[in-house]
């Protein structure tokens, strides 16, 4: 509750949002060691939380921000979320492979699936060297 009652102080000039639930889901993100700072959301002005991972964090529109510095272009700042998105699509796919394998039992269906399933899995670890995991 003191959570809730200094966010509702620090955002009481801000034009962001001031529904419970948006004040409630930044308290948490407070309660689980994220910190406010003083950057605005460039979509909403809420203010931006930093995560303990180093992400910056906009509790309103619920995703991640990216602060692009001068001189620096916005595809090699976005870089490293982009190779994490696409890991993440990838893996989603290599499971539904998974599972259509498993239901499948024409061996020419199958083989077509194999070719598919192994061109993620060296997708994924083409993907997991450029990120150096």
């Amino acid at each position: 509750m003191e959570a809730l009652v200094t966010l509702n102080r620090i955002l009481s000039g801000s034009k962001m949002s001031k529904e419970p639930r948006d004040l409630r889901v930044m308290a948490d993100m407070l309660r689980q060691g994220a910190t406010l700072t003083e950057l605005p959301c460039p979509a909403c002005s809420s203010p931006l939380f930093k995560l303990r991972s180093g992400d910056l964090w906009c509790a309103q529109c619920q995703k991640p921000v990216i602060v692009v510095k001068e001189g620096v272009q916005p595809a090699e700042a976005t870089g490293p979320l982009l190779l994490s998105t696409l890991e993440a699509t990838i893996l989603t796919k290599i499971q539904e492979m998974d599972m259509k394998i498993r239901e499948e039992k024409d061996p020419e269906s199958l083989q077509r699936l194999s070719a598919i399933l192994s061109t993620l899995l060296e997708s994924l670890e083409r993907i997991r060297r450029m990120r150096g995991t």
